[in-house]
């Protein structure tokens, strides 16, 4: 019987593939501890699985004594540190510090353990890296070191994309594993398998929104032409639909498009950062007097201030970059520069569209995050909708039987569901890497 930790546990996908590569193996499991502290985790997983042992655990309340005999951890401590939709403050943020949980356990625990398999964002392998030239960052450094030179595990770190692994999404994440060194050295590769399009996860005919953007964007465009288009007022190129091109926020004239699709390129110059006074930043805020400079218009004013009115444009301090100090190292932020004048900006905000993107039932997903996950838009039929949370469990992977429903009877409910499955693993991918380390170790 090989026995089994789960901490940071989700919705239990590392344990879902890691058990269903012992099965495969006929080898037998035992899950001896779940350590989650989200409620609607817990929910979820006490309806999905069998164990007894599911419920409100806070790891670093745990004296690891007091931590059943285990063989095998599973881990995919929290990544918001390291992420690059966040500040990356990495080992500054106590998120980041809880792999030090897991160090913990390990230690005490060394003597029973056989190994583990840890999963973290993409950002994690270069974050706090100074030379540029370095595969690896300090970050990744002080973990890999910890695991190899402090605890003796053969460990190996593996960057992956479930979409080579017959997952609807592209979703590159990095997977930490090892085992003890007398089972020898861990060869982590893997064979690409075909591309799987979002349009096998989705169960068509399903009701359709009838609201003021989905009625604007599909009198702007037909629904083949949205599949596959981002919708926000950001860089994308040709897949990229801005909130002036369908009059989202207001009615704006051609000349107000041709004003602010100049401004959305024109504020990225390096050169504007000099001048303005602050180190270059990826759009910046403009004034009157350098919009005329690419732009000169009769009416210019009152085109701002139109624009602003009606949101498109925010009328704002340029930012300057802040570098912080802690006690575990830097990380820095942008605060406004209140003694630089107001320029004009694009109003950027991630989530300013009810959808961010219509997916594209052809090719996999782009990666999923939870602030995404209840912005997700499929075409059904003539119309748009959300995606649902069976959808969404099948573009991570999750076998038919597991169910999300609970979270189905309010919007404010559900949410909590897309949040759930923007913070999850892909199981297929879990899946193989728990073949090579179980056949390795007990194979």
């Amino acid at each position: 019987m090989i026995r089994y930790i789960d901490l940071f546990a989700g919705l239990g996908g590392i344990r879902l593939g890691f058990t269903q590569a012992a099965d495969e193996l006929n080898l037998q499991t035992e899950c001896v501890l779940t350590s989650e502290i989200k409620s609607s985790a817990i929910k979820a997983m006490q309806h999905n699985f069998n164990e007894k042992n599911i419920s409100k655990v806070d790891i670093t309340k745990i004296k690891e004594e007091d931590i059943p005999t285990f063989n095998i951890l599973l881990g995919g401590f929290p990544c918001q540190a390291f992420s690059f939709a966040g500040k990356q403050m990495g080992m500054c943020d106590t998120r980041g510090t809880l792999f030090f949980e897991i160090e913990r356990i390990l230690k005490h625990h060394l003597k029973n353990v056989d190994g583990f398999i840890l999963e973290n964002v993409e950002g994690l392998i270069t974050h706090q890296r100074e030379d540029k030239t370095a595969p690896i960052g300090k970050t990744l450094s002080v973990i890999l070191d910890v695991l190899r030179n402090k605890l003796k595990f053969n460990t190996e770190y593996i960057l992956l994309d479930a979409a080579d692994f017959g997952v609807a999404q592209s979703r590159k994440r990095v997977y930490i594993v090892g085992c003890k060194k007398k089972y020898g050295k861990l060869k982590l590769s893997f064979e690409k398998k075909g591309m799987v399009g979002v349009g096998a996860c989705l169960d068509y005919g399903q009701e359709c929104l009838d609201t003021p953007f989905t009625r604007a964007l599909l009198a702007h465009f037909s629904p083949s032409e949205l599949e596959g288009k981002f919708l926000k007022d950001k860089r994308g190129g040709m897949l990229n639909i801005h909130s002036w091109d369908f009059e989202y926020k207001g009615a704006v004239s051609d000349e107000q498009k041709e004003l602010l699709n100049l401004l959305f390129k024109n504020r990225r110059r390096k050169s504007w950062a000099e001048k303005i006074g602050i180190e270059w930043m990826d759009g910046m805020p403009l004034t009157k007097a350098q919009i005329s400079t690419f732009y000169s218009h009769p009416r210019l004013q009152k085109m701002l201030d139109d624009l602003v009115e009606k949101q498109y444009l925010s009328l704002e301090h340029p930012k300057k970059k802040v570098v912080h100090t802690t006690e575990n190292g830097q990380y820095s932020e942008r605060i406004p520069d209140t003694s630089l004048p107001k320029g004009y900006n694009i109003v950027t905000g991630k989530l300013s569209f009810p959808m961010s993107c219509i997916l594209d039932p052809k090719k996999p997903a782009p990666t999923i995050v939870a602030m995404d996950m209840g912005h997700l838009g499929v075409v059904d039929g003539d119309g748009l909708r959300r995606l649902s949370l069976k959808e969404g469990l099948r573009l991570f992977g999750y076998p038919e039987n597991y169910s999300l429903e609970m979270f189905n009877t309010s919007n404010r409910e559900r949410q909590l569901g897309y949040d759930l499955l923007g913070n999850t693993v892909c199981v297929p991918v879990i899946k193989e890497i728990a073949k090579k380390i179980l056949t390795q170790i007990y194979g």
